[in-house]
């Protein structure tokens, strides 16, 4: 299951990170800058290169096992978790001066990264595994 998971965060990604280039769903990046996402989330090219990476790295942990995507879901939880805490401390300047973002970004991060250890390191991911022993775990 916890595949399954992985390659529906990598969709999600991977389709934000388009989205992020569609005039009209995003605002304002018409001069290359940064702009916002649904009008709400800042972006800019590095941004969404970001999110479609991650979304590409998450689809290939999933098609792979259970413990590629449990361990996706560890690195990409503690890295999210530090994007989100550098974005509380930026404010709305750049991340590290290179990508654009703002406090609707570091809210969200926090979320995502809050979703992604629990998969992978808490009791969660344990219910999401189905070890082929014969017996049932509940999901």
């Amino acid at each position: 299951m916890l595949k399954r998971i992985a390659i529906a965060f990598g969709a999600l990604f991977l389709l934000v990170g388009i989205l992020g280039f569609v005039p009209g769903v995003t605002t304002g990046m018409e001069d290359g800058g940064a702009g916002r996402l649904f009008g709400v989330f800042a972006v800019d090219t590095m941004h969404n290169m970001v999110h479609m990476l991650t979304g590409i790295v998450a689809i290939a942990c999933g098609l792979a096992s259970e413990a590629a995507s449990r361990n996706y879901f560890r690195v990409f939880g503690i890295l999210y978790a530090l994007v989100a805490a550098m974005g509380f401390y930026y404010g709305r300047e750049p991340l590290m001066g290179m990508m654009a973002h703002n406090m609707p970004d570091a809210v969200l991060h926090t979320a995502i990264a809050i979703v992604a250890l629990l998969l992978g390191f808490g009791h969660v991911a344990a219910r999401f595994e189905h070890r082929d022993t014969g017996t049932h775990h509940p999901a």
